[in-house]
């Protein structure tokens, strides 16, 4: 029998050397009333359960897992899109939960949403759309607007005087996400939230929009919280990251370590599943799940990966794992880690 590891000390949910704290969630919890069985019945879809992360300044963190993880709804949260049902979100230091929001949260932190088309205004103009943010922070100069936007566009590679007054159905998609980057960069926030930022692009502009991220992160100091299923868009890019599996996250560390040794059977699985590099044979074989993931509106007892996983034992239905540090620079939640702790 595999003998559960013990570990002492608070999780520091993979260290980063950086030390000012952008981000700070602290037990978060976003639920959802639904209705179940011919719409008889109510149920309770746990999206996010207890998720407690750090991300500090100039770095980028990633949030992986599957589809219907729960990633993107974390990252809603933060923007109160909506508010959590339970928990606290620390942005810069203030507390956007509650009842006592700031009014420019919006300096605070901004979203590129996966599909621009769906985030733009189809009757807006470019400058419009970038101005907005703007707008409703009191920037009340338009000329001090229209220079701002003239400059924001520069940034990301459209000329105001080509840009400014078109129409997002004259856009490109690459051009549409710029205007959406341009949009989140405005008001200059602490916190950019990238959620799935090229998957709807071709593959061609893919790579150019990922450029143009990591040269604006390196240009202006910014922070990303990078939401991808890319796992090699996510090595190349994040510094950490965390794996999500139903509403949980089940490992957070340095991204090099987690993809060299993930921790966790969950983010081993994950990680088994990409391509091998070219030129390289493939270094494991793929690691398929059990079964199928547990439907939300009832996890299974304590760890939630327990019936996918094949190194369940009775503890694992038991008691929930915590989330705890098992090398300098990762931390995990599993009663049985595939890395030995430090």
């Amino acid at each position: 029998m595999i003998e559960p590891s013990i570990s002492t000390g608070s999780p520091d949910l993979g260290t980063s050397s950086n030390g000012t704290t952008v981000l700070s969630m602290q037990d978060v919890v976003q639920e959802f009333q639904v209705r179940i069985r011919g719409g008889y019945r109510k149920g309770t879809v746990s999206a996010v359960a207890g998720v407690s992360l750090e991300i500090h300044r100039g770095e980028t963190f990633a949030v992986v897992g599957e589809t219907g993880s729960g990633k993107s709804t974390l990252a809603r949260t933060i923007i109160r899109a909506p508010a959590a049902s339970q928990g606290r979100i620390l942005l810069a230091g203030r507390e956007v939960t509650g009842r006592n929001v700031p009014r420019d949260v919006g300096r605070l932190a901004q979203m590129i949403f996966q599909d621009p088309f769906s985030a733009l205004d189809p009757k807006w103009t470019v400058e419009k759309i970038v101005t907005e943010p703007l707008a409703t922070m009191g920037v009340d100069k338009s000329t001090a607007r229209r220079r701002r936007v003239a400059e924001i566009l520069e940034l990301v590679g459209l000329g105001a005087s080509q840009f400014a007054h078109r129409y997002p159905y004259e856009l490109s998609g690459g051009q549409a996400q710029r205007v959406a980057i341009a949009r989140a960069l405005i008001s200059s926030p602490q916190l950019v939230i990238c959620d799935e930022p090229v998957t709807s692009l071709d593959v061609s502009i893919q790579a150019q929009i990922l450029k143009l991220l990591s040269d604006l992160k390196r240009d202006l100091s910014l922070t990303y919280l990078l939401i991808a299923h890319d796992l090699a868009v996510v090595r190349v890019l994040a510094d950490r990251t965390g794996t999500m599996y139903l509403g949980k996250l089940c490992e957070v560390g340095a991204t090099n370590d987690i993809f060299e040794h993930p921790a966790h059977p969950y983010s081993a699985a994950l990680l088994s599943a990409i391509p091998p590099r070219p030129g390289q044979p493939a270094s494991n074989e793929r690691i398929r799940l059990l079964g199928e993931p547990p439907s939300p509106l009832a996890p299974p007892s304590g760890c939630r990966f327990r019936t996918r996983c094949a190194y369940a034992q009775d503890i694992c239905a038991e008691q929930e794992p915590p989330m705890r540090p098992i090398t300098a620079s990762q931390s995990v939640a599993c009663h049985f880690p595939l890395v030995a702790t430090a």
